[in-house]
């Protein structure tokens, strides 16, 4: 009764925001509904992996995919990395580097649903779609995703093709007034979930993504304003599958109006627009991860986007072929904010053509216990530009504690312990980037370059 209730209200766009917040209020406060509909715990971590946006954009191949997985599985999979997502537009052929194009071709089977384009994915050919190359990323002991757009073809509308596993076709679900608004991004209408037969749009969708072999699902559009009625749709989908298949949804932001919906239908959930590798967008990245930190648990992971870091814009949608613009010390705040906000990690850079320092990042163990493992992760101190994040650790009376100073001029930082949320004076650190210890200390006292930040393991004495 409560689905039919989102969808007939969520299909009304003239009040959708409006709708949205009794969707979200009644979805809050109705335990029984909340108890049936809890999902299975997915992402128990944060998930680890790479994904092709960075990089490749809307063009990337099926052997950069392979390439990408293989480092992953050599390098990085002992480390926890474990999956491997397509991004946007693997079923258009003649998909653009740096840009869309509008309306481009697309590739589609009798159904209505989008296939990857065979000259770009040449194993999914002869109907296989991706189970050749989720195959292939298994064999390597990986897990496998791609993205997907809200919504049904708008190709598929204008042949009116049938939708699997029902008695209408793809005009009568489709929603042309609730699109994508992006510049270029025309490929999909929305779904109309007061309409007989959309759920079994999603469902089609859904069955085709398991029986290729999926793990993780991304995606689009569902965030501005929050498509509750397709998200929930969606969620259903993926969960009558009987596969286990993460979903995290994009772009962001979400509000925290939203949280207590988004931790019941989806593991992951976008809380910025795209990230890129500019300072400013870095900076603003710690107010955002504050609003969202007592939303962060077990399988409840608040995004904060992916890693520019490594070889990126190869093919991008923005910017240039170039090493990630972010200075050394830059990389080490962003992995420190992503670690002790416990973000999903999703590096964006080419692996096999990334620098060894960046390799560094993303492998050094003692930080990435931080993001897999810690808990509590809150913003504990700030004055002007000097930041600071505390966390329990796991084991008995230990701390994670990250100073950042996010200004444009060298700071001397000198903080009690007890500024930081740490009840003692005397307290023995551990710096996890330098990986050394560092003996007992009576206060936090260090000197930090712009931008620059320090990250310790800390037990009270």
């Amino acid at each position: 009764m409560w689905t039919n209730r989102f969808r007939f209200i969520n299909g009304c766009p003239r009040f959708r925001l409006a709708c949205s917040w009794v969707a979200v209020a009644l979805f809050s406060f109705s335990p029984a509904l909340a108890e049936s509909s809890l999902p299975a715990v997915l992402a128990p971590t944060p998930p680890m992996g790479w994904n092709s946006w960075d990089s490749y954009g809307p063009t990337v191949r099926e052997e950069e995919v392979k390439a990408n997985a293989d480092f992953m599985a050599k390098n990085l999979a002992k480390y926890g990395w474990q999956y491997v997502i397509v991004d946007i537009e693997w079923y258009q052929p003649n998909a653009k580097a740096h840009g869309y194009i509008p309306r481009g071709a697309v590739t589609m089977d009798e159904n209505g649903r989008f296939v990857p384009s065979p000259n770009r994915f040449p194993s999914a050919s002869d109907g296989a779609g991706f189970k050749t190359l989720a195959n292939y990323v298994h064999s390597k002991g990986l897990k496998f995703g791609f993205h997907i757009m809200r919504g049904i073809p708008r190709e598929a509308v204008d042949k009116n093709l049938p939708i699997k596993g029902s008695s209408v076709r793809a005009a009568d679900v489709a929603d042309k007034v609730n699109v994508c608004q992006w510049p270029g991004m025309e490929d999909t209408y929305g779904v109309d979930m007061s309409k007989p037969g959309a759920q079994a749009y999603y469902d089609s969708i859904a069955e085709l993504y398991a029986s290729w072999g999926a793990d993780y699902i991304k995606a689009d559009d569902f965030s501005t304003p929050a498509r509750v009625s397709e998200i929930l749709a969606l969620h259903e989908a993926l969960k009558k599958t009987g596969r286990l298949i993460v979903l995290s949804l994009s772009p962001g932001p979400f509000t925290q109006l939203y949280a207590d919906f988004l931790q019941m239908n989806a593991q992951m959930w976008r809380i910025s627009g795209d990230f890129w590798d500019q300072w400013d967008a870095l900076k603003r990245q710690f107010e955002i991860a504050h609003s969202w930190e007592t939303y962060v648990g077990r399988s409840s992971w608040p995004d904060a986007d992916m890693l520019p870091l490594g070889h990126i814009g190869i093919r991008a949608e923005r910017g240039d072929d170039r090493p990630s613009t972010f200075t050394h010390d830059e990389q080490h705040t962003l992995m420190t904010l992503w670690s002790m906000f416990r973000s999903p990690l999703m590096f964006g850079g080419d692996l096999p053509t990334s620098d060894a320092f960046t390799i560094s990042l993303i492998t050094n163990p003692e930080v990435l216990q931080v993001n897999q493992h810690s808990s509590g992760g809150h913003q504990s101190y700030r004055q002007g530009d000097i930041v600071a994040w505390t966390a329990d650790a796991p084991g008995a009376r230990r701390r994670y504690i990250a100073v950042f100073n996010v200004s444009n001029t060298a700071r001397d930082i000198n903080l009690a312990w007890r500024d930081v949320g740490v009840q003692a004076q005397r307290v023995a650190v551990r710096d996890l980037w330098a990986r050394k210890d560092m003996g007992v200390q009576p206060n936090v006292k260090v000197s930090l370059a712009p931008h620059a930040c320090v990250l310790y393991r800390v037990v009270p004495q």
